[in-house]
């Protein structure tokens, strides 16, 4: 009970957060998965790792409505119609958020937001005010940068309003995502895109074309960068650390051919407890409005089969034949990288489970981003931070690996003060690693106040006021505060004006 009253007692949490330590504490009081010894022991290895999902599911950890049909027929359980104007739309959707769980309290994916709002469109002036309205609701109440929005592929004018917006509020909540497709959206809308991600950190750019070949036509982006099927969502997202599993490793030999096997079997007997028991014993989807007004549906759910520490894995891997290289700057040490993911991705694709009809009863391979207690493991396949080449080789060492994580992989590029003077040179970059088959593109200005953590954004401001030791009003911070602290995510090579500018051309 000790634990229960540090919670209480902690000066630094807010009441919705003291709130939801607590119900967590009381999930995790509870033992309904039995779980196996073999899982058991690599979690206390912690080389996996359930990222705080409980001891009881109750809810799917990521769920993502499909808005467009709630803003067609209403809610009925909600007492609303359909909206008739800016002011009922965005009242609705504000309402709605409140009711969608997720691991985290608030809602992963609230929509894409511009086609959303796009009908009610009528008077700019006023639209642009109950936008800022919307979003500064959004950042004060959902207050947990997980909290992801979509817009595009097509410029729109409540668009061109969110991003305005966006970079005027300098919130980091919600995290926001540009559908881009070179066809489909105009260069003006990417430009003005780029433009707001320098100053806001967000929007990030995902390869249109990639998932909607991936999820057979509309997706949603939601929570870090995970794609995801609108009306549906993931059931769980469960971990395995790669670093930790090579450290395990007699041989190179010994980790594809015995560890590698045995990981995938354990991560999943891990995770189809935990589907099991979200469908068949708890009652979310037997009772939720959500699922009685056909806003998700079970059949549309999935499963995420998370990994973090490559660059770690490759490099121990390489010691033990003893050779030199280094993950993300050798040839070898980057095609070892690629065996291990491809050889990962089929053992996870031949893993059936029924509960998961969507994704062709498989689980979807995550590139996961990390988390603040992280302290010398890379996030899912990215190169160290401190350690990244070029900007052009960055892009080429990562792109190959994306093809793999339909549901989220992604880079983050930190540039200098002048690129704000020639986004036109990013957007040839963000082409040109579309082209080579980059799947998500995420930038932000080393100056700002907020920047992207690993797939959320934070205020430089506001961990600074946790490290004076108040509380804060955004559950990430605390997150972002451990990504500093233990993963130096501050320390990310700043691309200059002279780099972006040459490899553009």
């Amino acid at each position: 009970m000790n634990e229960i009253l540090e919670i209480i007692k902690d000066e630094q949490l807010s009441f919705e957060q003291r709130v939801y330590s607590l119900a967590r504490y009381a999930e995790n009081s509870l033992d309904v998965l039995n779980l196996d010894e073999g899982i058991k022991e690599w979690m206390d290895k912690d080389i996996i790792c359930d990222l705080a999902e409980g001891n009881a599911p109750y809810k799917p950890r990521y769920v993502v409505p499909d808005y467009e049909k709630f803003m067609e027929q209403g809610s009925d359980f909600l007492e609303l119609s359909k909206p008739n104007d800016i002011w009922e739309a965005i009242n609705n959707l504000l309402i709605l958020y409140k009711h969608v769980p997720s691991v985290s309290m608030v809602p992963v994916y609230i929509g894409n937001i511009d086609t959303l709002l796009e009908p009610f469109i009528e008077d700019e002036e006023e639209s642009k005010k109950a936008i800022k309205l919307f979003l500064t609701h959004i950042d004060k109440t959902l207050t947990d940068s997980f909290c992801h929005a979509d817009i595009g592929p097509k410029e729109t004018k409540a668009g061109n309003l969110i991003l305005e917006v966006s970079k005027e509020l300098q919130n980091p909540i919600p995290n926001i995502t540009l559908k881009y497709d070179k066809e489909k959206t105009s260069k003006e809308f990417a430009i003005k895109s780029i433009k707001t991600a320098l100053g806001s950190a967000k929007p990030s750019f995902a390869n249109d074309e990639i998932f909607r070949k991936d999820f057979n036509g509309e997706y949603a982006i939601a929570s870090c960068y995970n794609g995801l099927y609108i009306g549906g969502g993931s059931y769980t997202l469960v971990r395995g650390k790669l670093s930790k599993l090579a450290l395990e490793a007699k041989s190179k030999e010994d980790f594809f051919n015995n560890l590698l096997p045995e990981f995938t079997k354990r991560m999943t007997r891990l995770m189809d407890k935990k589907v099991e028991f979200l469908v068949e014993e708890s009652v979310f989807f037997k009772s939720n409005f959500l699922v009685k007004e056909g806003l998700v549906s079970r059949d549309r759910f999935t499963g995420m089969f998370g990994i973090v520490g490559l660059a770690e894995c490759v490099n121990t891997l390489l010691a033990l034949e003893n050779q030199d290289g280094k993950f993300g700057s050798n040839k070898k040490a980057n095609e070892l990288g690629y065996e291990v993911i491809k050889k990962v991705s089929e053992l996870v694709n031949e893993h059936i489970n029924k509960y998961c009809e969507i994704s062709n009863e498989h689980y979807l391979l995550h590139s996961q981003v990390g988390i603040d207690s992280d302290n010398g493991d890379s996030p899912g396949c990215r190169i160290p931070i401190g350690e990244e080449p070029e900007l052009y080789e960055h892009i080429i060492q990562s792109a190959p690996f994306h093809k793999f994580f339909p549901s989220g992989i992604g880079d983050i590029f930190k540039f200098d003060e002048m690129a704000m003077k020639n986004p036109a040179a990013i957007l040839d970059i963000i082409n040109g690693g579309f082209k080579t088959g980059l799947r998500y593109f995420s930038m932000y200005e080393d100056g700002g106040d907020v920047i992207r953590v690993t797939g959320y954004l934070v205020k430089k401001s506001e961990m600074n006021k946790l490290d004076a030791g108040n509380a804060v009003l955004r559950d990430t911070t605390v997150l972002g505060k451990g990504g500093r602290d233990n993963s130096g995510i501050l320390n990310r090579k700043l691309r200059k004006e002279d780099e972006y500018e040459s490899q553009s051309k």
